[in-house]
């Protein structure tokens, strides 16, 4: 039974996190649910849900091609190497949708986007780096879940490769 911290009191439209959780569920992954106020940077988030920066996994969509999604998981501490992901890819360019275009085709608004219960099921490709405990987004502001991150990977039945670097 996936461990729940309190709901928080005010409802939010955007709030998105019953679909992801239960999608999580169906796929047999074992889930903490942390749920926290608004926070200003990656620190402030791991510390809200008790990791290191490090463990936190973020959901990044992009464009392929028109009507062509992916999402690529990156370690908190890392963002995307664009050269290796083209060429993982075998693309010459990939871009980020807007944040429009990417709950058009996620169901979730940016800065909640999870791969679990997209509104599309798209491809995952994760970081290499994705293991151990981690934190993804849980389909609201403020909702994320806790899992192991071979698991969630397994899951997903994401590709992975070494697709990012550590930023700067």
């Amino acid at each position: 039974m996936p461990k729940q911290s309190a709901p928080s009191d005010q409802a939010d439209p955007t709030d998105q996190s019953a679909r992801a959780i239960a999608a999580a569920e169906q796929l047999g992954l074992s889930f903490e649910v942390t749920r926290h106020g608004p926070v200003g940077s990656l620190e402030e988030a791991a510390a809200a849900r008790g990791i290191e920066p490090r463990q936190i996994v973020k959901t990044m969509v992009v464009r392929v091609a028109e009507g062509d999604h992916r999402f690529v998981l990156v370690p908190g501490d890392r963002e995307i190497a664009w050269p290796q992901l083209r060429a993982l890819l075998g693309v010459n360019r990939i871009s980020m949708p807007s944040a429009d275009a990417a709950r058009a085709v996620t169901g979730y608004v940016r800065g909640a986007i999870t791969p679990l219960g997209s509104a599309t099921p798209l491809p995952v490709i994760a970081d290499a780096r994705v293991s151990g405990t981690v934190s993804l987004g849980g389909g609201g502001y403020g909702v994320a879940l806790t899992v192991d991150g071979e698991a969630l990977v397994a899951a997903l039945g994401a590709t992975v490769a070494d697709v990012t670097t550590p930023p700067g």
